[in-house]
């Protein structure tokens, strides 16, 4: 559908386009080149941690990070329902069980206290999302985590820039994944990586991307023979896509502002709104907004017919997200029966409208307006 108000839209400008085709005129190196290990370099440096590994997606940084932890059958890692079904099937890829915990209220993410709670023998990591752009409570996981000497991976897909009191998230566990996927907050397309702060699970990761192969030299490059010393897969991210990622974190600052200032607009329209609740952040909680979520109050029934509401006046809104334990694979293939009581009631509230850097004041205007025009 041609949306007049679209879900989201990359923000690029011309620097994109110059990193890009300076990479591809350079006429080698597109595989492995020097942009990789530029790009790596300054996403450390923007998480605060000591390294980065890139990825081909979000999705295969979440395949990497267990592997490169140790995680296999016979474990259990404790997952978020109210996420994007990657994160729940993370466990599945390496042989371990996903057992789902409930979220709190405040920032959609797992609840510290439910999660304790799951807890059993065979746990071996807990697997939090920041939600939306959020960081969630990540102080009371870790704490969690190291009570129970367990492995702490953060999925930051949805939200790199975000922040605790100025420790950004994926800082907090023993590694983090992060998505470059075409709705992020910056964007390489498709893309990721996983940040750590382990000398060892670094270099597990760069064995883990590219066929289990130690690398000691560029393989398109060189007519030195490189081993392979474990299982390994081509998870490898193209130089010409951390060309694009380079350009892309160089402005991301100016993003973050762009988004911050967009969500604090539709908040200020919207919060008059009786029948809805704007998001709100928990103090020192530094929010990105990847994506701007409302909860309608009465539930389902009406946030559904909102959303088909606002789909007649060309504006797209979405549920993010239903819950993974209701997915067909879940309940049906893998028989799981669980009660999330926190999760299934906001999933039944929850509705993402659009929300992008460049969205304008007669964008705003005319989404606020076409919502109270719902509610009255």
């Amino acid at each position: 559908m041609n949306w007049k108000i679209p879900l989201f839209k990359i923000y690029w400008d011309e620097e994109d386009v110059r990193m890009v085709t300076d990479a591809v005129q350079r006429g080698m190196f597109w595989a492995m080149g020097p942009n990789i290990e530029k790009f790596e370099e300054m996403l450390a440096d923007y998480i605060g941690v000591k390294y980065a590994v890139v990825f081909n997606s979000g999705t295969s940084a979440l395949h990497a990070a267990p592997l490169s932890c140790g995680i296999g059958k016979g474990d259990e890692v404790i997952v978020p329902s109210f996420t994007f079904i990657a994160t729940a099937n993370t466990p599945l890829f390496v042989g371990a069980k996903p057992v789902f915990a409930d979220i709190e209220e405040k920032t959609y993410g797992l609840d510290p206290e439910d999660v304790e709670g799951k807890i059993t023998p065979r746990t071996k990591a807990i697997l939090p999302i920041h939600y939306g752009g959020s960081p969630c409570f990540m102080h009371e996981l870790k704490q969690v985590a190291e009570r129970h000497n367990l492995l702490l991976i953060e999925d930051v897909a949805e939200s790199f820039g975000a922040a605790i009191g100025g420790n950004k998230a994926g800082s907090f566990g023993d590694c983090a994944t992060l998505s470059f996927c075409a709705n992020k907050v910056i964007t390489t397309g498709e893309g990721g990586a996983v940040v750590t702060d382990s000398a060892e699970i670094y270099e597990k990761l760069k064995l883990i991307r590219s066929h289990g192969r130690a690398e000691t030299a560029n393989y398109f490059s060189s007519t030195e023979y490189t081993d392979y010393v474990t299982l390994g897969y081509n998870f490898r991210m193209s130089d010409i896509t951390a060309a694009l990622g380079i350009a892309q974190l160089k402005k991301i600052n100016k993003i973050i502002e762009m988004r911050r200032r967009n969500a604090e607009k539709l908040s200020v329209r919207l919060s008059g709104i009786t029948g809805i609740e704007v998001p709100h952040s928990p103090d020192s909680f530094f929010h990105v907004y990847q994506i701007y979520v409302i909860r309608v109050k009465d539930g389902q029934e009406k946030r559904d017919a909102l959303l088909t509401y606002l789909g007649q006046k060309g504006i797209m809104s979405k549920v993010y997200f239903p819950p993974v334990h209701f997915a067909y694979f879940y309940r049906k293939t893998l028989g799981y029966h669980c009660a999330l009581p926190v999760t299934e009631k906001i999933s039944r509230q929850v509705l993402t409208l659009p929300m992008y850097p460049s969205l304008t004041e007669d964008e705003i205007d005319y989404i606020t307006d076409e919502i109270a025009a719902f509610f009255s």
